[in-house]
């Protein structure tokens, strides 16, 4: 299992010791929360902030937008080389478009889904992907509980990326926890974000990412 750890939960007072206490702690990527305000009803940071955030990070940056006009933001947040920029499928009009976009700035590209939209929905794109973000909570705020009607759309979502493309990786984000990561991995997950259990774990970052995988 890759754990993300989402810097959403993290003491932005401290940002930079937060982002260094996971990548030290064993974590596989470091996952931006991106939101505009408009998308979702909140606001979170921009590429000045997150390019403290690269600097702190030892990690690959997992760049998660949850915003409106997505090719502007891609634009924002390409220099800073991130691994993966993921993008709402709910949100783009053409979806294929902005994939080869953010290929062609050597980054690779995923697309989100929220809780409702199926997996059928981007059935012609898996294809052009390297990873399928599923929302297990609705986007805009962390600490949310986990949605279990996500568990068979996972399935149904793996059963798609075998068929079409093996090496396309599922990453689930919202409520993960030592809770139900067993039954996320039995699903097909490959890579979960965690914020709220990673920063607020009684025992540490480092014993919080350790249970996940």
């Amino acid at each position: 299992m890759l754990v993300a750890p989402s810097i959403l939960s993290a003491d932005f007072g401290h940002l930079a010791d937060s982002v260094k206490s996971i990548c030290d702690g064993g974590c596989d990527f470091v996952h931006v929360d991106v939101m505009d305000g408009h998308f979702v009803p909140n606001l979170t940071i921009g590429p000045v902030v997150v390019e403290s955030v690269a600097k702190s990070a030892t990690k690959p940056l997992d760049i998660h937008l949850m915003v409106q006009n997505n090719s502007f933001f891609v634009d924002l947040f390409a220099p800073l080389k991130p691994k993966f920029i993921s993008f709402h499928i709910e949100e783009e009009k053409h979806p294929h478009r902005l994939i080869q976009k953010i290929r062609g700035l050597g980054i690779s590209p995923a697309i989100t889904l929220n809780p409702h939209t199926p997996p059928e929905a981007i059935e012609f794109l898996i294809a052009d992907v390297d990873m399928v973000l599923l929302m297990s909570v609705n986007p805009g705020f962390g600490g949310q509980k986990f949605i279990p009607s996500v568990i068979p759309k996972v399935k149904r979502l793996k059963a798609m990326i075998e068929e079409i493309n093996p090496d396309c990786l599922i990453e689930i984000d919202g409520g993960v926890s030592d809770k139900n990561i067993k039954e996320l991995a039995e699903a097909g997950v490959d890579v979960v974000v965690a914020g709220s259990f990673v920063y607020k774990h009684p025992k540490g970052v480092e014993s919080a990412i350790s249970a996940l995988k």
